[in-house]
């Protein structure tokens, strides 16, 4: 399989070493663009075999996308340190013939995990990550990215990501994401008042745990929905504040 595979880390020698594991099984390059480690991250992926490429972290879609240009195949599976490929997506990903197929990117499910316990209402949660980097990439954007691609085949096979430790660690990178989506708000002028955290705080909170079913999933819906509506309140929250930061 001519396929390179490529990881964005900081500090993920707890991960990277099954990551590198999982996509040897289906690409023959493995390229790591390291955002100034301070463990043993870029020290296990070079015993691994995967390139090593340090880069000051410049946001997640242009991190991504700063390890194409070492890539020497045209399609690149792309994971996360502490995602992991399953059975099915392998034997999937291994049965498709990339010279004739007329896709230039493909989607799988994501099944996501707080400790070892399957978050059904993060699911299907349907991603592109494998693509031709000739017709398809990640957007310039510093939050979450998504591959913009043309023509689009969906699978049904998973990745396995391991997204917290257990909820002590979620609630600790709230304020990381918060931060990052304020910051991407703002540079699009997105007009914010002092009603918009509460109102689109407690909507996010509404659909997760109502529209999507959060109700019926225990502590862990009641939880994530808890996070996911302030996660936005704050997001809203910092809009405000950076918009005051900038106006002196």
């Amino acid at each position: 399989m001519l396929i390179t595979g490529i990881i964005i880390t900081l500090n993920e020698e707890d991960n990277i070493q099954k990551c590198i594991d999982s996509l040897k099984k289906v690409c023959d390059e493995i390229i790591v663009v390291d955002s100034q480690s301070q463990d043993k991250t870029v020290e296990i992926a070079r015993k691994l075999g995967a390139k090593v490429y340090i880069q000051k972290y410049l946001g997640d879609g242009p991190q991504k996308r700063h390890g194409v240009q070492f890539a020497s195949n045209d399609w690149i599976l792309t994971l996360d340190a502490d995602e992991r490929l399953a059975d099915d997506m392998i034997a999937d990903i291994k049965s498709l013939d990339l010279s004739t197929i007329k896709h230039d990117g493909i989607s799988f499910r994501r099944m996501s995990f707080i400790g070892d316990r399957w978050q059904k209402l993060w699911y299907p949660d349907n991603i592109v990550r494998l693509y031709n980097k000739n017709t398809a990439g990640y957007q310039s954007v510093i939050g979450h990215a998504a591959v913009d691609a043309k023509n689009i085949k969906k699978l049904n096979s998973h990745i396995m990501h391991y997204s917290y430790k257990n909820l002590s660690e979620m609630a600790q990178k709230i304020d990381k994401f918060s931060y990052r989506g304020a910051k991407m708000l703002y540079a699009k002028n997105k007009k914010v008042t002092v009603f918009s955290p509460p109102i689109r705080g407690f909507f996010a909170f509404f659909k997760k745990y109502i529209l999507k079913g959060g109700i019926f999933m225990g502590l862990d819906g009641l939880t994530i929905s808890l996070f996911t509506g302030f996660n936005t309140y704050l997001k809203y929250a910092m809009l405000i504040e950076l918009n005051n930061e900038n106006k002196k």
